[in-house]
């Protein structure tokens, strides 16, 4: 294999492709980028063996072939080496090492053979739907905080994408939880994502999905089966298993007969949060809010360093009500609201919160409340 490749050309695709690759790799090939020349073209391919990137750029290919060389170790060449550079990768006749080029640089890799890379082969994938890259990224955006950590509910690592018939028109809806909260976003369905079944998209694949759409500006294709999913988006295709559980019954969850209401500004009640949580153990991060007509106190007391209170004027009509949180969990919340209020419908403080930036917005949360 011999071929030249523009440097800003050759970075940007291997930014892509070797976040994928796992830093510390027990099969060495899982450890490398597979480099494959042909036809004008130069393309890239990582995996872990439950996601794959491949991406294909356009090259100066003087002699067809394959190889693969270490991810990091190339991509922190590329990226050390001049802005403008002409780069030329030219593998050994006995495959075993990789000469990397460019002006008075000169660096040798060594290589694995192309034969021992895996393929996350997808196989049928039966649903496609074509969505607009800033629309999909933005139900990521408003649902990723929410993907539990914890391994034993493996079912919940991921954000469950399905669609859903609401008065007579098909939305896309995008749904995670950790237990503590939940964060349900959806969009009018795309022509052709009807049809597909409920799936799980792990957290890595996640936030994969999330940097690729960051610079598309149009549209990216999407396929599903049962078990796998592929985005395209430009010359960058993402394939990833899915996760194979039951996401829970969310709608379980969500309160339906909330009647205490509170608007918010959403700024600062945000700022308020921040400002009385500085005196919170890092533990709890409890925030007590006392509610009375017209005026929420928040509050936080802690034992080894003291105690914090602030009063935000706000829209409150119901009965007086003491109900905490989580500071951090309502801060996370406020950051993805899109409008200057916060809606918060609440029952008593046992029971779940609702909050969204206005009733019957696309994007709703809900919050457990905390003992204080």
């Amino acid at each position: 294999m011999k071929v030249t490749v523009e440097r800003a050309a050759l970075l940007k695709s291997l930014g892509h492709v070797h976040r994928v690759v796992e830093r510390r790799n027990t099969i060495p090939i899982l450890s490398n980028v597979l480099l494959r020349a042909e036809g004008g073209t130069l393309r890239l391919r990582a995996t872990d063996l439950d996601l794959e990137v491949t991406e294909t750029l356009p090259a100066d290919v003087a002699l067809e072939g394959a190889t693969t060389v270490p991810a990091y170790v190339i991509y922190d060449i590329i990226r050390k080496l001049p802005d403008g550079a002409q780069i030329s990768l030219e593998s050994a006749q006995d495959g075993a090492q990789v000469v990397i080029r460019a002006g008075r640089s000169r660096f040798t890799l060594q290589a694995l053979p192309e034969s021992d890379f895996p393929d996350l082969a997808a196989g049928e994938l039966p649903h496609t739907f074509t969505v607009q890259a800033a629309e999909f990224k933005k139900l990521i955006d408003k649902t990723q905080f929410a993907i539990s950590t914890e391994e034993t509910r493996y079912y919940l690592n991921g954000i469950y994408f399905h669609a859903f018939e609401n008065d007579g028109t098909v939305k896309l809806r995008a749904v995670a939880t950790d237990g503590h909260r939940l964060a349900r976003v959806e969009m009018d369905s795309p022509s052709g994502a009807q049809d597909i079944p409920g799936v799980i998209v792990p957290r890595k694949a996640v936030t994969e999905i999330h940097k690729l759409l960051d610079g598309i500006d149009g549209e990216a294709q999407v396929e599903l089966s049962a078990n796998k999913i592929r985005l395209t988006a430009g010359t960058v295709v993402l394939t990833s298993k899915l996760i194979d559980g039951t996401f829970p019954d969310y709608q379980r969850v969500i309160p339906q007969g909330n009647d205490k209401r509170l608007v918010v500004d959403r700024a600062e009640f945000a700022t308020a949060v921040d400002r009385v949580s500085t005196i919170s153990s890092e533990r709890g991060r409890a925030v007590k809010l006392s509610l009375t007509e017209g005026r929420m106190t928040l509050s936080v007391t802690n034992p080894d360093s003291g105690s914090a209170t602030e009063e935000l004027e706000v829209e409150y009509d119901s009965a007086p009500l003491d109900i905490g949180f989580n500071a951090r969990y309502l801060l996370d919340i406020a950051a993805q609201l899109d409008g200057d209020t916060a809606v918060l419908l609440l029952a008593d403080p046992g029971s779940p919160t609702l909050i969204q930036d206005r009733e019957g917005a696309a994007a709703l949360y809900v919050l457990m409340p905390m003992r204080v």
